[in-house]
């Protein structure tokens, strides 16, 4: 795997604007919520669609998603299922990854009166959701969908997981002061990797690195040349962007070339399923990681674990669990009052599955750490490790002016 080619696996890193870091303006436990405040007098069940990926590629990714969210509506319900004696009502509807079906899934979920969305586990879904949140005036809250668009897109659309500016930032720890530094992306030649230049050119780049590239055509099966090339530039770091079933092939040219040996070599950590496919490579990358199973100890992250099968976390649970907490926050602080719920998130923080999260007021966008990790053992089984949590204070995306 590349890196982080999640959610439609497109790494979009959105403009680049002056970044300023939000303190948070509310703090407070998620547990806490189901146990107080106004509901505004109702006593009607609280219904929750989540539109998400049952089936289609990002099937693994919409389980792990849901498993969280059931933990996660556990955990910050106190094992009640009620928010403020109000029952919960979660109906799960499949997209299978496809725009169109997601929106006639959400339009028909708005129809029975639902007020809170959650899901959207592909980019593209996400960005075709959001704006019917806006037109129906009913709160969504988008899930894996990594496309920086989500953020400032409405002023009811929030997410319960990372963006990919993020990402380009958590690898961008990996090379310290980037000052006078060479980074070399690493990428296909198709419009994810174009994309992935142009945001380490905009995050390294502009921190001072000198930026350039390696461009491999799709069709390449031979990858010796193109090892031998990235050998050569001697970059400071280099950045894999990369998808597909070639990954396997592409690793162990770079590995067999000398690269790995040679310089930091930086990449997204999937999914546990995808592992495997570094080969020998694995133990010899650095990777940046929105989450993995090991990357944090806290309560949130222990109920998890509990309550997940196996008792194994994998990347996108933490998102699950985040959207639950924030929407029985809502709930509890807005009732049924959506723009009430809307003001609530602005500006909440609270501690979560990945640590302290914080919803910044002005677009939305979700501050959280970020990790770097190591792979050891061989074959299929490999485990992950944490070598450094990244501060949310060093990942934070520029704010974007909210669009409406």
């Amino acid at each position: 795997m590349g890196a982080v080619r999640t959610s439609r696996r497109a790494l979009l890193a959105g403009s680049v604007a002056t970044v300023a870091v939000f303190a948070a303006a509310a703090c407070g436990s998620p547990q806490k919520a189901a146990s107080g405040g106004s509901t505004v007098g109702s006593s009607a069940p609280v219904n929750i669609g989540v539109v998400y990926s049952q089936t289609g590629a990002l099937a693994s990714y919409g389980q792990e998603y849901t498993d969280g969210f059931k933990a996660g509506l556990a955990y910050a319900t106190n094992g009640t299922n009620k928010i403020g004696g109000r029952q919960v009502n979660v109906t799960y509807a499949d997209d299978a990854g496809d725009p169109a079906k997601a929106v006639s899934a959400a339009k028909d979920l708005i129809g029975k009166g639902y007020k809170i969305l959650a899901g959207s586990t592909a980019s593209g879904v996400a960005l075709q959701v959001a704006p019917l949140a806006a037109q129906n005036k009913v709160l969504f809250i988008s899930g894996p969908a990594a496309t920086d668009a989500v953020t400032g897109i409405n002023k009811y659309t929030f997410r319960s997981g990372r963006q990919s500016y993020q990402d380009v930032l958590t690898a961008k720890s990996f090379l310290g002061d980037a000052t006078g530094k060479k980074v070399l992306v690493f990428a296909q030649d198709d419009a994810f990797g174009k994309s992935n230049v142009e945001a380490v050119k905009a995050v390294m780049g502009g921190a001072g690195a000198t930026v350039t590239s390696i461009a491999v055509p799709e069709s390449a099966t031979d990858f010796t040349p193109f090892a031998s090339q990235a050998k050569n530039a001697r970059p400071d770091l280099l950045f894999v962007a990369w998808a597909g079933t070639t990954a396997s092939t592409m690793w162990q040219a770079l590995d067999q070339q000398g690269v790995l040996a040679s310089t930091t070599v930086v990449t997204g950590l999937d999914i546990r399923a995808t592992w495997p496919t570094f080969g020998a490579a694995g133990t010899k990358v650095s990777f940046l990681a929105h989450y993995f199973d090991g990357a944090t100890d806290n309560p949130a992250e222990q109920a998890l674990k509990q309550a997940v099968p196996g008792g194994a976390t994998d990347l996108f649970d933490p998102d699950g669990f985040a959207a639950a907490q924030l929407i029985v926050h809502a709930v509890q602080a807005g009732g049924d009052d959506v723009d009430a719920m809307v003001k609530a998130l602005e500006g909440y923080s609270f501690d979560s599955v990945k640590g302290k999260l914080t919803v910044r007021a002005s677009d939305h966008a979700l501050l959280q750490p970020m990790f770097q990790a190591k792979l050891s053992g061989s074959g299929t089984n490999l485990t992950a490790t944490l070598v450094k949590a990244v501060d949310p204070s060093d990942t934070t995306p520029p704010v974007v002016a909210m669009k409406g």
